[in-house]
């Protein structure tokens, strides 16, 4: 039986008497348990979801002992998209301009991983010709820039260096240029088709991304002169947010937060497609694994990037602006659409272009994966099919959410201003991760 404990209440005068006479002996030590009870509750924080250095719609349950963070629970699925089931519902053609608001910031390679999926499941992906796989390229190493660069220039706001937003935006600007130039639109670009693509390179198209590559290492030095030696920013960076190499692998992390732990890992290396198997280019690393060392990796990127669009300038098939006529699609009426003026005057083609667009693409019975180096890691494709033109499922591998998975382990022990340059050192867009 449990017994009832008393509790006795003194006058404030005698409390207040006892008081003055404890601070005239000298203090005891007290035990160890009284001076956790001393210290308090712990506190629970919501970082989030409009917090700007979440970088879109992330929740963080932060448990807080003072300054210090003792656990930490990321809620994601505040946009509520359903792409995939959207896709299941849709001809594989269809779906491509979805593609575009996984990572929003870089459509043009979501384009691209969506339709060599699609490809190797129609059994065509090595039948592409060699100027639309170029251009492909060209078109991946764009959005990778230009991903990085925002998450540059966010990363570095996040941590109170205003300039260097300025800088990459003014650089953004240019190559989204470039994009409406070769896409029509700026943003949400949809140009890449199932065996091929929308159109070839306009006139004088490859002088002006020249033109670019060689003002964009420029702002790459003007970037870290402002950061890779600003003792402000190395403070708030440096063996913060430290990844060992075997818990980033543990975690499946990919892309430059793998690399940033020491881990030499590239699709582009360890499973060449398209013709990144014939193109020079290196692969940074880091050798700590913390903010810093991200930051690095993304920062020499940009440069292999510079680098690869080079190359692929100077060995585009039909060189710039195609004098000889080099196909940029499939030559199969069933796989891509005819040429309007066939479709106009043929039966045959006719048939092709109504077949396609109302039932989609006959795709065989079967399922694929595919992954691709983008931006924030590897983005993959699922693909499972019964046959016919829409897929019975489609499973994205989105490289922020599996990045995201590390932040109950990673943000423990650290502070709150830590939070933040964490974050921006994950480099996420939470388009993709609440796909």
């Amino acid at each position: 039986m449990p017994t009832v404990q008393e509790n006795h209440f003194r006058e404030p005068a005698a409390q207040a008497a006892e008081a003055a006479k404890a601070l005239q002996q000298p203090p005891s030590p007290a035990p160890a348990e009284e001076l956790q009870d001393m210290q308090g509750e712990k506190m629970v924080l919501n970082m989030g979801p409009s917090h700007p250095s979440t970088h879109g719609v992330l929740r963080i349950v932060l448990e807080l002992d003072g300054e210090i963070i003792t656990k930490a629970v990321p809620e994601v699925g505040y946009l509520h998209r359903g792409d995939e089931k959207i896709a299941e519902n849709m001809t594989y053609t269809q779906f491509i301009p979805y593609t575009d608001r996984l990572d929003y910031l870089a459509p043009l390679a979501n384009n691209v991983a969506y339709a060599l999926a699609v490809e190797k499941l129609l059994g065509i992906d090595r039948q592409l010709p060699p100027r639309c796989q170029y251009i492909r390229v060209i078109c991946c190493e764009l959005a990778r820039i230009s991903a990085h660069l925002l998450g540059l220039g966010a990363f570095a706001m996040d941590v109170g260096a205003l300039t260097v937003f300025l800088f990459t935006f003014t650089e953004r600007e240019k190559i989204y240029n470039l994009i409406e130039a070769l896409t029509g639109a700026r943003f949400t670009t949809s140009y890449t088709r199932i065996g091929g693509l929308a159109r070839d390179l306009p006139p004088g198209w490859a002088g002006q991304c020249r033109r670019f590559l060689n003002e964009v290492v420029a702002n790459f030095d003007e970037s870290e002169n402002l950061l890779t030696r600003n003792r402000i920013f190395v403070d708030r960076t440096r063996d913060v947010g430290v990844i060992p190499r075997d818990v980033a692998i543990d975690y499946g992390l990919s892309g430059p937060n793998l690399r940033g732990s020491g881990v030499e890992y590239d699709l582009r290396k360890a499973h060449p497609y398209l013709v990144y198997d014939r193109l020079r280019f290196d692969v940074p690393t880091g050798s700590v694994g913390d903010c810093y060392d991200r930051y690095l990796v993304r920062m020499e990127e940009m440069r292999q990037s510079v680098r690869l669009l080079h190359q692929c300038l100077d060995q585009l098939p039909g060189g710039p602006d195609n004098e000889s006529g080099e196909p940029i699609n499939v030559p199969d009426g069933k796989t891509v659409l005819p040429p309007k003026e066939n479709v106009l005057t043929r039966m045959e083609e006719l048939i092709h272009q109504f077949i396609l667009v109302t039932q989609g693409v006959n795709a065989p019975p079967g399922e694929i994966y595919f992954g691709a180096e983008n931006p924030k890691g590897e983005l993959g494709f699922y693909i499972h099919s019964k046959g016919g033109g829409t897929p019975h499922r489609l499973k994205i591998r989105a490289p922020s959410f599996v990045n995201l998975s590390i932040l109950p382990w990673l943000l423990p022990n650290h502070t709150i201003s830590d939070v933040v340059a964490i974050l921006g050192s994950l480099d996420f867009v939470m388009g993709e991760c609440d796909r």
